[in-house]
């Protein structure tokens, strides 16, 4: 059984069972994955507690145990900025839990020619501690927006998702992509959960696993768990 720790936020966790369901489109009942969500939404903001590390830690490891407990094999978290946490969580939990950062990156290798621009949407958080970063920098220059256009346009795109205002939240992402598509990048890494929301919510699934510029971690996650399972 998959075990999905959610909450990060709830649109997010929704969002990560429904790619895992749709990418199964056509089977039986009997033929789709086990999967036990956890929407463990008490979990502290990321951004806010990023100084107080141990608070989060407790949490997320409050939530991997309660998986781990009900039999989960492995453990998915649709959460960028939560894996900043990756490294000690994995210390504690006996269960494996993928890396979304590090599977998102390997489906850019096989995708992406080395030394192209990628761009890279997400919290300041994901970008301040270099999640993305660490990976990426080995073949490819990441490029996040400036300052401005991050707190305006990314930040409030997250912002609306979270809000349940789905249109608003695409047309304020937009400037922030064009941002990206001017600074010619070849990829461009949806690397907060609720972005992909944004980009493609009113878009088809085919039209959104099909897309050539954007990568959707939740979506990739979803691949590589089902792959796992």
């Amino acid at each position: 059984m998959i075990g999905i720790l959610g909450g990060m936020g709830t649109q997010a966790g929704l969002d990560f069972c429904s790619k895992l369901a749709k990418l199964n489109r056509g089977k039986s009942d009997q033929n789709y994955p086990l999967f036990l969500l956890y929407n463990k939404s008490n979990i502290p903001d990321r951004k806010q507690n990023l100084e107080k590390y141990s608070k989060v830690l407790k949490s997320l490891v409050v939530g991997c145990k309660f998986l781990q407990k009900n039999k989960c094999k492995f453990i998915s978290i649709p959460c960028n900025t939560a894996h900043y946490w990756y490294k000690d969580l994995k210390k504690i939990i006996k269960v494996p839990i993928l890396n979304m950062p590090k599977i998102v990156y390997e489906n850019a290798s096989k995708n992406c020619s080395r030394g192209s621009r990628v761009g890279l949407l997400a919290t300041e958080t994901t970008i301040k501690t270099q999640i993305y970063k660490k990976y990426f920098d080995k073949k490819y220059e990441l490029i996040s927006p400036q300052k401005k256009l991050q707190i305006n346009s990314v930040n409030k795109s997250i912002r609306l998702v979270k809000m349940g205002k789905t249109k608003e939240a695409e047309k304020a992402i937009k400037p922030a992509v064009n941002y990206l598509l001017k600074k010619k990048c070849k990829k461009i890494i949806l690397g907060c959960t609720e972005l992909p929301i944004a980009i493609f919510a009113y878009k088809s699934f085919k039209n959104a696993k099909a897309s050539k510029i954007f990568m959707d971690p939740n979506l990739i996650l979803a691949e590589a768990s089902l792959k796992r399972y």
